[in-house]
């Protein structure tokens, strides 16, 4: 960045005076997003492991950014550039005070019915200084360079550093799973991170003396720049719609993956870094991809998407990367469209507070507004379908071709729904077809209207009816069963449906949480009180309930995870059931007789059900009184990793008697995490078995599940009449490192799943 018009009677100094901006403005986004996730990371095991933790986090960091670009702004009617330095400086110092990093227990436990207002406040005292006052860096330090510059060619276009800025958080979002998080624990992470935030410090008052060395030298302090015209309020509306837009989509495929793979920083970062590499290459001064190339990307991309979004094909890995390209074309046609319609760099730190405030309105509609707006989770589509009205409307009347190519469209994109009530209705016709006939069917029939979509994508309100219809109608195919109950809170969706089962008396009652199905209840009287699924009398967990009861006339049972209740149903009078269960509207849900009737009808006296984190809620239980603990955490596939540490491992084994057992459920589609379990169980000197269950393929089928599970006890005698049964094994010896409160590898657990478990 070395500018080679430098007047003779430049001091020396100016010589290196842009790469010392760039080196700032790259550390001070480094660290700004490597605390993002690791932030998100300390505070994870007090909610639960819900994904809805990272969303809900990433609004208090877009509000905080707001408030740094907001300083760095107000920053400029200060005219002495000597004077801002120190400012800032000062105000460095003082938010050093809250370091090193850690969560403030100022507000105590989270309450589970208000989780976001515990969850912004405790991030707002724990970090919310450092994070703000770093967040102005990049607006502010690109302020200083257009006026230290304003003599050279590279002054007139400070926009560029906005390009280091993200690629310094692009860099380091990458490194966080890749590196930082599988090697260092997470002490490790905050004493490295406080040690970065320090040599920033020293690099802001290095700038700092390189301001004043120019008054010693007789050099005039930069004056203000030219005075530019005012953004109109019109082209502002649009600047915050070009950036809330990709901010949105950002949480909502943050959404999509953990909920459906992990709830672990290293998916969270993915959409997070792409985001970021966008801008990098939307304000570069030669783009790697010109705005032409996105357009014609992210019309493709897009709307292979919408025909995907409402189907689950069980590619998850497919659906990965389809989701990830879409986002990444469509943040980048958004990005460029800002990128061009930036200001004179006068008006420099006022676009970066549009850009903030848009990013601002993105995030809090998915994370505060939408739980509240929808049942489910409808912003993402809703938002991917209202980006298109940011391509290209196109000039003059509409021809005879785009009107022919919208009406095939639409009655297309119609089409599967229309089709499928048809076979609902007339069943010899749908058993001849098969079910994978009709859904590769549909998926052609989503896939033409598709191809319509695409030649109208430079009409961009054609393009936008067109992928409307294509995404109702998709969601349309891909709800799975029509439900009777969908509700939505903090911690996810939960759905019921009535579905019939010939095998189990008649209708059946299924619950859903995210996309995994996770309790069902026959509701004949017959066959009303058999626990079904993961909780079948066939199943480990089943094994293990029955066990546990054969040993005496009574046992205290707890159980986290509460589902459907189905495990009430082992309960006989003289037993102690409990469940740990962190979401009201689980609870709610499961004890209404409308729905389920494990906990009300089923179990032999009352089941006590306590809400809050587990690992908060089961620390204040009696040690040494427990008989049996279940570990069924799920939602979805999310992987609440804190219940599987070392530590959480010894919380269980405190409450267990001598020959008391834990069992954790380990059934995962996309992560292996039994080694994990089975090292910190070998860790604490526990005995453990595990086993895998295959259901049967004659059952009926709601009847049960493929099942793996741990079983863990503080002896060997515990473990002895699970040993007697030949499917309970001891596995191999393992070197994969145990996860502890400090250290998880989920990186690790996806590449394993990958490879087969090894």
């Amino acid at each position: 960045m070395t500018d080679t018009t430098m007047p003779a009677s430049a001091p020396r100094g100016d010589a290196i005076t842009p790469a010392l901006f760039a080196v700032a403005i790259f550390t001070s986004a480094s660290l700004v997003f490597t605390v993002q996730p690791m932030a998100a990371k300390l505070i994870l095991p007090m909610l639960g492991g819900s994904p809805s933790v990272w969303n809900a986090s990433m609004v208090f960091f877009q509000t905080a950014l707001l408030v740094g670009y907001a300083y760095a702004h107000l920053m400029q009617r200060i005219r002495s550039l000597k004077a801002q330095a120190a400012i800032h400086l000062v105000l460095l110092l003082g938010a050093a005070l809250f370091l090193p990093l850690h969560v403030s227990g100022a507000l105590g436990e989270p309450d589970p019915a208000r989780p976001t207002i515990w969850l912004l406040t405790t991030l707002a005292l724990s970090i919310g200084a450092p994070f703000a006052i770093l967040s102005a860096t990049a607006p502010l330090l690109q302020a200083w360079y257009a006026r230290v510059r304003a003599g050279h060619a590279d002054g007139q276009n400070p926009y560029v550093l906005y390009a280091a800025s993200n690629l310094g958080s692009f860099l380091a979002l990458l490194a966080y799973p890749a590196l930082i998080e599988p090697l260092a624990t997470l002490s490790g992470q905050r004493l490295g991170w406080s040690s970065g935030y320090g040599l920033f410090v020293l690099m802001i008052l290095a700038l700092a003396v390189m301001v004043w060395r120019r008054r010693i030298q007789n050099q005039p302090e930069p004056a203000p720049l030219a005075v530019s015209p005012p953004i109109p309020w019109r082209e502002k509306g649009i600047l915050v719609l070009l950036a809330a837009a990709p901010s949105s989509l950002m949480l909502g495929v943050t959404a999509h993956l953990s909920t459906d793979v992990a709830s672990a920083p290293f998916l969270w970062v993915a959409p997070l870094a792409l985001y970021l590499l966008t801008f990098v290459i939307a304000f570069q001064n030669r783009p790697w991809l010109s705005l032409p190339t996105t357009l014609l990307l992210q019309a493709a991309f897009g709307v292979l998407v919408v025909s995907l979004v409402g189907l689950n094909t069980g590619e998850w890995l497919f659906l990965l990367l389809a989701h990830l390209t879409a986002f990444f074309f469509t943040a980048l046609m958004c990005h460029q469209r800002l990128a061009a319609r930036r200001p004179a760099p006068d008006r420099l730190t006022e676009f970066f507070l549009l850009l903030s405030l848009g990013g601002v309105v993105g995030g809090a509609f998915n994370a505060l507004l939408a739980p509240t707006l929808f049942n489910g989770v409808w912003e993402y589509p809703l938002v991917v379908v209202l980006v298109g009205l940011a391509r290209p409307w196109g000039e003059g009347a509409l021809s005879r071709r785009d009107i022919l190519i919208l009406v095939i469209g639409t009655a297309v994109a119609a089409a599967p729904p229309i089709i499928l009530e048809f076979m609902r209705y007339n069943p010899g016709f749908r058993d001849m077809v098969g079910e994978q006939s009709r859904l590769m069917m549909v998926q052609l029939i989503l896939g033409g209207a598709a191809i319509c979509a695409f030649l109208v994508r430079d009409r961009a309100v054609l393009f936008t009816i067109i992928i409307a219809v294509i995404t109702l109608s998709a969601h349309h195919v891909g709800r799975g069963y029509d439900w009777s109950l969908t509700e939505r809170s903090f911690f996810g969706v939960m759905r019921v449906a009535v579905t019939r089962d010939d095998g189990m008396g008649g209708d059946v009652h299924v619950l859903m949480h995210g996309t995994t199905l996770h309790g069902a209840q026959a509701r004949a009287p017959g066959f009303a009180c058999g626990p079904t699924m993961y909780y079948a009398p066939s199943t480990p967990l089943g094994q293990a309930a029955m066990r546990i009861q054969n040993r005496g006339p009574s046992a205290k049972i707890g159980v986290v995870g509460q589902g459907s209740g189905a495990m009430a149903a082992y309960k006989r009078a003289e037993d102690q059931m409990t469940f740990f269960e962190i979401d009201p509207m689980v609870d709610r849900v499961s004890r209404d007789p409308k729905w389920f009737t494990y906990i009300s009808s089923c179990a032999d006296g009352p089941v006590r059900t306590v809400l809050g984190d587990a690992r908060l809620t089961m620390a204040k239980e009696t040690p040494g009184t427990y008989d049996l603990l279940i570990i069924d955490a799920f939602s979805s596939d999310a992987v609440p990793t804190h219940l599987l540490t070392v530590e959480a491992i010894q919380g269980y084994l405190r409450l267990l008697k001598p020959t008391g057992v834990v069992v954790l459920h380990l059934s995962n589609r996309n992560l292996e995490i039994t080694l994990p379990s089975v090292a910190a169980a070998r860790r604490l000197g526990a005995a453990d078995l595990h086993q895998i269950y295959i259901e049967q393929p004659n059952a009926p089928e709601m009847a049960e599940a493929s099942t793996e599970a741990l079983a863990i006890s503080p002896t060997a005698e515990g473990l002895a009449d699970f040993k007697a049964d030949g499917r309970w094994r001891k596995l191999a010896p393992t070197e994969v490192r145990p996860w502890t409160d400090d250290y998880v590898n989920l990186f690790g657990a996806l590449v394993r799943s990958m490879r087969g478990g090894a």
